[in-house]
C-alpha cells in the first residue's frame, strides 16, 4: 500500500504543479486583452487571433487547473447531508461518487477526446473566424485536462481506501492542502501585513 500511496501523492504533486503553471495564463490573457486593446484603439487593428487567444488561455486554466482544485477539495460540492454521517460513511460516498461518477465521466471524455484531437490534428484545422488560430491545441487541452482529472481521481480513491484500511491518517492525507494554503497564505502576508496565517488582521 505504501507504494500506491507514493504514487498518489505523485500525482498530487504533477496537478499542483501544472495547476501553478497554468495559473500565470490568466496573466498572459490580461496582457493580450490589454494589448489587444490598446491596439485597437490607437491603430484601428485588430485580429480575430487575438481573441481567440484570449479564449485558449481562459481553457487553459478552467481545464489544467481542474485537477488540483479536487486535489485541494476545492470543488463546489452540498455537504449539508454529508456533514450528518460518519467519516467512515462519507469516505464510503466519496469511493462511490469517484469511481461511478467521476470516473466513468472522465474516461469517456478521455474516450471521445481522442479522435476529436487527432481528428483536428491530422487535417490541422484552423478556425472558422477570418485570421483565427489552429484548433487542435485547444481542442488537445480539453483531453489533457480530463486525463489529468481523472488521474486525481485515482489519487484521491487510493487515498480514501488508506484512510478506511488505517493505512493513511486523514489528516497526513491533506498535508499537500495545508501547505498549499499555507504557502499562498505567505504570498499574500508579503504583499499585505494585515494578512497572517491567521486569517485577516482588523
Amino acid at each position: 500500500m505504501k507504494t500506491i500511496l507514493g504514487v498518489a501523492f505523485a500525482i498530487d504533486r504533477l496537478n499542483a504543479l501544472v495547476g501553478r503553471i497554468a495559473c500565470w495564463a490568466i496573466f498572459v490573457a490580461i496582457l493580450v486583452s490589454a494589448a489587444n486593446a490598446v491596439v485597437r484603439k490607437l491603430f484601428g487593428v485588430s485580429s480575430n487571433a487575438w481573441l481567440e487567444l484570449q479564449w485558449y488561455l481562459f481553457g487553459a486554466v478552467f481545464m489544467l487547473c481542474a485537477p488540483w482544485t479536487l486535489q485541494l477539495n476545492e470543488h463546489i460540492r452540498i455537504d449539508i447531508v454529508a456533514s450528518k454521517f460518519s467519516r467512515r460513511v462519507t469516505n464510503i460516498i466519496e469511493i462511490f461518487c469517484i469511481i461511478f461518477f467521476l470516473g466513468v465521466f472522465c474516461a469517456l471524455m478521455v474516450w471521445l477526446s481522442i479522435p476529436f484531437v487527432m481528428n483536428s490534428l491530422s487535417s490541422s484545422e484552423m478556425s472558422t473566424n477570418a485570421g483565427g488560430l489552429i484548433l487542435w491545441p485547444a481542442k488537445a487541452l480539453i483531453l489533457l485536462g480530463f486525463g489529468l482529472i481523472l488521474l486525481q481521481g485515482a489519487s484521491e480513491l487510493i487515498k480514501r481506501v488508506a484512510i478506511m484500511r488505517g493505512d493513511l491518517q486523514e489528516s497526513a492525507a491533506t498535508d499537500l492542502h495545508e501547505a498549499e494554503a499555507e504557502r499562498i497564505l505567505h504570498e499574500l502576508a508579503a504583499v499585505d501585513p494585515r494578512i497572517s496565517e491567521g486569517g485577516m488582521k482588523p
